[in-house]
């Protein structure tokens, strides 16, 4: 339940901004985001995020409250129409107050409908300069979104782009230092085994990985692993 009064809300976010910080991996991010979006918005009874991949132009649904969620997206996805869509597409908000009288999607709506969906709430992740999804909210009751509910809406969507952003960017760092370290040893092990400069084994790896179409890192795996550079077929 939010508290209306300034001092109520500023505690709010301060909580909420500090959960979600404590979240170092993506995945634990976007699942307390639902959680606190039902637990803090008013009206609101299930939520999810829906990223999108642009370079691929496909979508996910990695975090959810229930199956309601899952459905909806699903229909959207196989529709290729919807709100949730609308706002990882093109950066928007929605407010639906009826999904019964809804117009826009002619084919999502009926199917939200007979899932139970009586109205919705949603807003662009927007972070830095790109759109790394939507934030999804539900009711069963049509009506359930007032004017207030939006405007925290909007305050909750930005704290949760920030740290889902920070958390996606930390997430990368982390994988690509642990390749960097993964390839040096394996470079340490062609060089000990095979009297090799550290330039000449490492072209060994990549040598291997172009040769076998396998990942850089997953080649040094192995030759870490086994001593053994691995071969097409393995």
């Amino acid at each position: 339940m939010i508290e209306d009064s300034p001092a109520g809300l500023a505690r709010m976010f301060v909580a909420l901004a500090r959960d979600l910080e404590a979240a170092k991996e993506p995945t634990e991010v976007l699942e307390r985001i639902v959680q606190s979006a039902v637990t803090t918005i008013d009206g609101c009874e299930e939520a999810g995020v829906l990223l999108v991949n642009r370079r691929a132009n496909t979508f996910e649904s990695p975090a959810v409250t229930g199956a309601l969620v899952t459905a909806s997206d699903e229909a959207q996805l196989a529709f290729d129409e919807g709100p949730c869509l609308d706002a990882a597409r093109h950066e928007r908000s929605f407010l639906i107050d009826d999904m019964a009288a809804e117009t826009r999607w002619p084919r999502y709506a009926p199917r939200a409908v007979e899932l139970g969906v009586g109205s919705m709430m949603g807003f662009e992740l927007f972070a830095q300069d790109h759109t790394l999804g939507a934030l999804d909210l539900y009711a069963h009751r049509p009506g359930a979104f007032d004017e207030h509910a939006r405007e925290i809406g909007w305050v909750f969507a930005s704290h949760a782009a920030i740290a889902l952003a920070a958390a996606q960017r930390a997430h990368s760092l982390r994988a690509g230092y642990d390749t960097r370290q993964e390839i040096g040893a394996a470079v340490g092990v062609l060089m000990e085994r095979h009297r090799l400069t550290s330039d000449k084994a490492f072209d060994m790896l990549k040598e291997t990985s172009s040769r076998t179409n396998v990942k850089l890192r997953e080649v040094a795996a192995e030759v870490v692993r086994t001593g053994q550079l691995p071969s097409i077929g393995e």
